[in-house]
């Protein structure tokens, strides 16, 4: 009946004679507004936790042509090793002109270049410049073309300068024009170092201009090197940056370099006051000058007064006890948050209850970061405890446990409550191999192009096109939510050394923000790494793989090829002599950077601590950073009595820190299921 009431209404519209036209377009202009609206109506989100099986349903059956394209980049994500495959599902992906369809002709002709076709993929790539001429999709259209023609690499640097695809190109060229826009864009690109010392030591009579030796010095000078970049430009500087990069670098030189950086500095906050790289060199001299009053003397009352690490300083030094106006007046900056906690510490130290809470409490929680903040709870509870105040320190401290992400003071929290469940070791009755979690959290960036790619598992597509929208120059200063992007996608495509530094930087500057980013922030910096090296190194010593992961993520951010100035090599940060201890074997360096062999050999010598210490986690942490006959030395009844000052009372700056971010990042671990907010991502 329906289907008669239909074909009537549509007989009577063709009988409209004068009308057909009119009425045929309007009655197509309806299917189509129709359609999309039920199409939006039916949109969903795809993402890397969709399984593949449902993932080829949408990409077979979905009546939307951009989610079966979506499906399709998502399958690709998932096929990286078979390139028919991929070649087979980008098949007619490139429609439309969403910008999409450029990735979709992009990674098409990736993988023809990768099959040998490179007649077929160049075809891809100039359809892909046709249709997308100055968007990021097309750089590697360009890279790819100037092989062949070195022109559209220079297009290719004007057009998108921080993309990765213009800093290979900058490389390849070997000449001034690649050099220089290494120094301006790409300065820690692998080999560009070693260009710009070529350039510096052995220069050519006016292959540069003075601007351009300019840019190439303050490059080394950013790499670390003030003397060489110094050096290159003859003792000759022309603008701030230049003088700030290279006077903040000669600070970490050596005595005579110290010196000259320090001379540069007060020279450029004497002149140029009010200047953002005044500032940037009152830090850097605050953070490595002494004595300070050396400093103080040298520099104008103005400036001392309206500087906050300078008004930090002068408390920590000259002893001055008013310190309530300083605190009032720079509440949220690091410097007085630093401040705050050395002043407490020395009075927990000295058990000086009241003094300790007064300094704890100058500085409201709510106008903290969280690690900062969650370490003031802990001892302003304990602080409570000692003073026989036991309710009101409990309540501060269930607080710090259920509002607060899972960290050191979080887990000390825990302990004085009596919930404690940290534990070195694996559970005895789990020795089942256990599977790597499978997460997968949006990125959170302001642009929604690079939040789609990610959403697709186009990790290096979205880094790539980050970075150059992102990095306008080699100083450039993010927000702390682009930080935090900036860091998850550095870990995604590889870089888990800078991406965790980035992390860490952003959860110490991190203000104001709601729970959902606060809580993305705390699970990015705890990822799985080397899941089944550390599964089967469990497994062969009874150790926790959390407490394996709390360790590599600590000793070598997950990067096997790290050797320390000290010589610890690889993931676990392994002396070679005593690896040669636990593994009686003639060990070679080379060895240590398998990260199987690494993490196994790492995970044994740790097994020799638990058992020497009786599982006492604070005394075998620090003792793999120190070694257990100093640790020995350390051992007193306060370690019984109050564990959390005797780790304050640990000699070694570098120990007492490394131990609680061990333990820290391993009740991290133990409580990543652990859910802050209410809602979920």
């Amino acid at each position: 009946m329906a289907l008669r009431e239909l074909s009537n209404g549509i007989k009577m519209i063709l009988t409209k004679g004068n009308y057909l036209l009119f009425g045929t377009s309007a009655f197509t202009l309806a299917v189509i507004l129709g359609s999309q609206t039920l199409l939006k109506s039916f949109r969903v989100n795809l993402t890397p936790l969709i399984p593949e099986s449902k993932l080829w349903s949408f990409y077979r059956w979905s009546i939307d042509p951009s989610i079966r394209r979506e499906a399709a980049l998502l399958l690709v994500a998932k096929s990286k090793d078979s390139p028919l495959r991929v070649k087979a599902l980008l098949q007619g992906q490139g429609w439309g002109k969403d910008q999409l369809a450029g990735i979709s002709l992009k990674l098409q002709a990736q993988t023809f270049e990768s099959l040998g076709k490179t007649l077929e993929a160049n075809n891809i790539w100039k359809s892909l410049l046709r249709k997308f001429p100055k968007d990021e999709v097309s750089a590697d259209s360009y890279y790819s073309l100037g092989r062949e023609n070195i022109n559209y690499r220079k297009t290719l640097l004007q057009l998108h300068p921080a993309h990765p695809a213009a800093l290979a190109s900058a490389i390849e060229m070997d000449q001034p024009l690649g050099i220089v826009h290494l120094a301006r864009w790409g300065v820690r690109w692998p080999g560009a170092e070693q260009l710009f010392r070529k350039e510096c030591l052995n220069p050519i009579q006016g292959r540069f201009t003075s601007d351009e030796k300019e840019i190439i010095a303050r490059a080394l000078a950013t790499l670390g090197d003030g003397q060489a970049a110094l050096n290159c430009l003859d003792n000759h500087l022309i603008s701030l940056e230049t003088t700030f990069a290279i006077g903040n670098s000669l600070l970490q030189g050596n005595e005579s370099q110290r010196i000259r950086g320090r001379e540069l500095l007060i020279k450029l906050i004497e002149t140029q006051p009010e200047s953002q790289e005044s500032s940037k060199s009152i830090k850097a001299l605050a953070k490595h000058y002494s004595p300070i009053d050396e400093l103080v003397n040298q520099l104008s009352k103005d400036v001392v007064d309206n500087s906050p690490e300078l008004s930090a300083l002068r408390v920590r030094y000259e002893k001055i006890i008013e310190v309530q106006e300083i605190f009032d007046r720079w509440h949220d900056h690091p410097a007085i948050w630093h401040l705050q906690w050395q002043i407490a510490r020395e009075a927990l130290l000295e058990k000086k209850w009241s003094k300790a809470y007064f300094f704890f409490n100058l500085i409201p929680t709510k106008k903290l970061p969280v690690p900062i903040a969650s370490r003031k709870e802990f001892w302003k509870g304990f602080i409570l405890y000692k003073q026989n105040k036991s309710e009101e320190a409990r309540k501060i401290w269930e607080d710090l446990v259920r509002f607060y992400p899972n960290n050191y003071y979080t887990w000390r929290a825990s302990f004085r409550l009596g919930i404690d469940s940290l534990s070195l070791l694996r559970e005895k009755e789990n020795t089942a191999f256990k599977s790597e979690p499978s997460v997968w959290y949006p990125l959170a960036s302001k642009d929604d192009f690079i939040n789609k790619l990610w959403r697709l598992g186009l990790f290096q597509d979205a880094w790539e096109i980050w970075r150059n929208r992102n990095f306008s120059t080699i100083f450039d200063n993010a927000s702390s939510i682009e930080d935090l992007v900036e860091g998850r996608l550095r870990m995604q495509v590889g870089d888990d050394w800078m991406g965790l530094v980035k992390l860490r930087e952003t959860s110490l500057n991190l203000l104001g923000e709601g729970c959902l980013i606060r809580e993305l922030l705390h699970r990015s910096q705890h990822p799985y790494r080397f899941w089944t090296e550390i599964e089967l190194a469990s497994i062969k010593t009874g150790l926790s793989s959390e407490l394996l992961l709390a360790i590599a993520k600590q000793e070598s951010r997950f990067s096997p090829s790290v050797k320390s100035n000290m010589g610890a090599l690889g993931l676990m940060q392994l002396m070679l002599f005593t690896a040669r201890e636990v593994d009686q074997s003639s060990l070679t360096e080379k060895s240590l950077f398998n990260a199987q062999k690494n993490i196994l050999l790492g995970a044994k010598y740790l097994i020799t601590l638990v058992e020497k210490w009786k599982g006492n986690p604070l005394l075998v942490i620090a003792s793999y950073n120190a070694g257990p006959n100093k640790v020995e030395e350390w051992v007193s009844l306060e370690l019984a009595s109050d564990p959390e000052l005797w780790v304050e009372r640990i000699p070694y700056p570098e120990t007492r820190f490394y131990t609680k971010k061990v333990l820290g990042n391993l009740w991290a671990y133990l409580g990543l299921d652990k859910r802050l907010c209410k809602v979920s991502y």
